[in-house]
């Protein structure tokens, strides 16, 4: 974990974290913990009906691998704010890969403060989420 940002300038890129290949179970198991039954991530007649080829994934499972690798780089009382979109469909096998960078770096009175761009991407490069996220840091830290 990062707790001293000394070293980090702006556009330093963090190792990449690869998160494991989504799978049916994978995704039946978020179903159950989430509560998110929707058809189009569980049934795969439902999604061939939709206009795809098989199931896909949550976008909230794939949000909460970025959460994961967020907290494997900062603490979780230090990540103050993860603003993101959804890009693209995750599908069966895909890889997620999470990706971040600092985008700027302020120390303000006893903060130090990061502006980071994350990302989840799948094995190809295509993009599945994109967004930010504001680390904030004490001099306690």
């Amino acid at each position: 974990m990062y707790e001293d940002i000394q070293d980090l300038k702006e556009d330093y890129i963090f190792p990449t974290s690869e998160h494991a290949p989504i799978t049916r179970t994978m995704l039946a198991l978020y179903a159950g913990a989430s509560g998110d039954h929707n058809p189009i991530h569980i049934d795969i007649d439902f999604a061939k009906k939709a206009g795809l080829t098989d199931v896909i994934a949550h976008g909230m499972l794939i949000m909460s691998m970025a959460s994961k690798s967020l907290t494997d780089i900062f603490s979780h009382e230090n990540i103050k704010e993860i603003d993101v979109k959804f890009v693209s469909i995750t599908k069966i096998g895909d890889r997620p890969i999470f990706n971040a960078s600092v985008l700027r770096k302020k120390i303000h009175k006893n903060k130090r403060l990061l502006n980071l761009k994350i990302s989840i991407s799948d094995q190809n490069g295509n993009i599945k989420l994109d967004g930010t996220a504001k680390i904030e840091l004490s001099d306690e830290s």
